[in-house]
């Protein structure tokens, strides 16, 4: 357990540390940094269904069986996912018709963005944990997964940070705060799985239906509006490799 623990907690730390990537973005133009991002959203893609379809899948179908009760678990996952996304985007995105006040920098939508990211960052310390308690392998697995998701994430929240209105080093405190919360969320995880057999039952069949939601309703439709085929190549690849990284670990594991 105390292994467990270790494994946990420096995984957590390292996923909240590439909170700091957004600074990269200060260097890059943005036609270069838009090129890049493509590219780490692809490996994140890939990375997450193979997270999801070859490690807490399967790992889930060993330890109970493939049940109702799993797939239902699965569609939550999918749900949950979906009703937290439009919380965020509902409160940052949909503007009144006519709105009383005229702000030059849209401070508010900084604010939802380090509140939401801040919520789902406590969801992946939960996973992770879960991840680990289950097996190292598995831990290792959806911890790459999740890193592979973080990069080009924390680099998109620091622009809409900086966007908002925030000078560079707030938006940097800020986001490393948000994605502190993973480390919250990867104690209680290590509680609730030490002390309940229905919290490891459920959690990772819905960690798994929130990687495939990320996957597919996030990152993959950002690949379709790409049409130049050289470039298109280039994402699938980065894609496959995404999946076979996952099966590798697997393998090893």
């Amino acid at each position: 357990m105390i292994n467990v623990a270790l494994y946990t907690i420096i995984s957590v730390v390292i996923v909240s540390l590439i909170s700091l990537i957004g600074i990269i973005s200060l260097m890059l133009n943005k036609k270069k940094l838009s090129k890049i991002l493509l590219i780490l959203v692809s490996l994140s893609a890939g990375s997450l269904f193979g997270g999801a379809f070859l490690h807490l899948l399967p790992e889930a179908v060993e330890e109970h069986g493939f049940t109702v009760n799993l797939s239902l678990f699965v569609l939550s996952g999918i749900i949950t996912f979906f009703i937290l996304e439009k919380i965020i985007h509902w409160r940052s995105q949909c503007k009144p018709e006519y709105p009383l006040v005229h702000e030059d920098k849209p401070h508010h939508i900084g604010i939802m963005n380090v509140l939401g990211d801040g919520v789902h960052n406590f969801g992946d310390g939960l996973i992770i944990a879960a991840s680990y308690l289950v097996s190292i392998p598995v831990g290792f697995a959806t911890t790459i997964a999740v890193v592979m998701h973080e990069i080009p994430q924390e680099l998109a929240d620091f622009g809409v940070l900086l966007y908002s209105g925030f000078s560079s080093k707030k938006a940097l405190l800020f986001n490393f705060l948000s994605a502190a919360l993973a480390i919250v969320g990867a104690v209680v995880g290590l509680i609730l799985g030490a002390k309940s057999e229905i919290f490891m039952y459920f959690i990772l069949p819905f960690a798994a239906g929130g990687f495939i939601y990320i996957a597919g309703s996030n990152l993959v439709p950002e690949l379709h509006k790409v049409c130049r085929a050289k470039e298109s190549f280039w994402h699938l690849f980065a894609m496959l490799f995404g999946v076979a990284l996952m099966f590798l670990l697997k393998f090893l594991g």
